[in-house]
């Protein structure tokens, strides 16, 4: 038995070791991100082998939240259970929250709103958006059908704005998907096995649902306010499908009208954001940290990261069957669609809106976005030049 937990241990360890290099050198965002766990676990560490990672990120493209943590999760739980995937989480995730905690630490209590830098940074969320606007709708809405349900949800998204709307649109999507899409098949006999049993899948399945109903409910029966910010973390985690900026929208609506935080200290962090490694979910650990200290931080972080979690476990033990379920691709497909809506939606408002006041400010974003999309010079650097150029152009005008 000591053996056993002696090989465990050195596994664990080992898996600590490499999610934290990966946690502090993966800039790119989450497809960067997944070409860092591949050319690291299984090209040079061989710990699975190629179609066992694609399924599994297959299936993380398939659940709502962030994608590439939820494979960095499903590695560490393949490689060594459930205390595996916490580890991995942990290596990958902690370098870019204790980042976040300390900026917003910093410039919590000072008055952000007209410093130069932060516009620059504003500046650098549209860039960011932009590009990631254009690589989703390339490859979510290859179609009229679902460009379609791109515009519906926009069109939606941006006439009525309540904590509901987007919740309704990506059910109205799933359904929509659902009857376009029910047929839709392609060839895919491949098996795979995941070493999670149908209880534990079952009993976290059960509790990530649990949450979502009882969070809000203990949240109208309380003014505690530690219960209403993890359930808006925990909300946000479960309800976005299609990656880290699609989270934007959400949090905006959840933290900014209530008053919990202003719109300059929601974009700083969110271009703060950009500049450090590791999955951009860790964005919380900022809000938090920003309306309740370093302490904030940690249970935002948890709190958004946790349906990650839940479903990456919960729905190991079923994927093979799921993912050859043409009516759920279908569903799928669709709600992937209005991902693109919605996004386009939070570009305009609050980014847009709130960034470009002047021509010169479309001018530099413009520079912006071409030295990322065009230039593709690492985020870090674009970060910077936006803090830089953000001050100058105050300085100049």
């Amino acid at each position: 038995m000591s053996e056993k937990k002696s090989t465990l241990f050195k596994i664990l360890i080992e898996l600590l070791f490499v999610s934290t290099r990966l946690g502090l050198t993966s800039f790119g965002g989450p497809i960067a991100h997944l070409g860092y766990f591949h050319e690291e676990y299984i090209r040079r560490r061989k710990w699975m082998d190629e179609k066992s990672y694609a399924d599994l990120v297959a299936l993380c493209q398939f659940l709502p939240g962030p994608a590439s943590s939820q494979v960095g999760i499903g590695i560490g739980v393949m490689r060594a259970g459930i205390l595996g995937g916490i580890v991995s989480f942990l290596g990958f995730t902690l370098p870019s929250v204790i980042a976040l905690i300390i900026f917003a630490l910093i410039v919590k209590g000072f008055e952000i709103g007209n410093a130069g830098w932060i516009h620059g940074l504003k500046l650098v969320a549209v860039a960011v958006v932009a590009h990631a606007i254009l690589g989703m709708a390339q490859k979510l809405t290859p179609d009229l059908k679902r460009k379609a349900i791109a515009l519906m949800a926009l069109v939606v998204i941006l006439l009525w704005q309540t904590a509901y709307t987007q919740v309704g649109v990506i059910l109205l999507a799933a359904f929509i998907g659902f009857i376009i899409y029910k047929n839709h098949t392609d060839e895919d006999n491949s098996r795979i096995h995941f070493p999670i049993s149908r209880k534990v899948g079952m009993f976290c399945l059960a509790l990530f649902f649990s949450l979502l109903i009882l969070l809000p409910i203990l949240r109208e029966m309380s003014s505690v306010g530690w219960i209403a910010m993890f359930d808006s973390f925990y909300r946000s985690g479960s309800l976005v499908f299609g990656g880290g900026h699609v989270v934007l929208p959400l949090l905006e609506r959840e933290f900014v009208p209530t008053g919990w935080l202003s719109e300059e200290s929601f974009l700083a962090g969110y271009g703060a954001a950009q500049a450090v490694p590791g999955p951009l979910f860790t964005f919380a650990a900022y809000l938090g940290a920003v309306m309740n200290g370093w302490v904030g931080g940690l249970v935002a972080t948890v709190a958004i990261f946790l349906p990650a979690f839940l479903l990456v476990i919960g729905t190991l033990p079923f994927w093979d069957q799921l993912r050859r379920n043409p009516k759920i691709k279908g569903a799928l497909m669709g709600v992937n669609a209005a991902v693109v809506g919605i996004l386009i939606a939070a570009f305009y408002q609050p980014i847009w809106t709130s960034s470009i006041l002047k021509p010169i400010d479309f001018a530099f974003a413009a520079v912006l976005f071409s030295m990322l999309v065009y230039w593709k010079l690492p985020p870090w650097i674009i970060v910077m030049t936006g803090a830089i150029g953000g001050a100058l152009l105050t300085l100049l005008t």
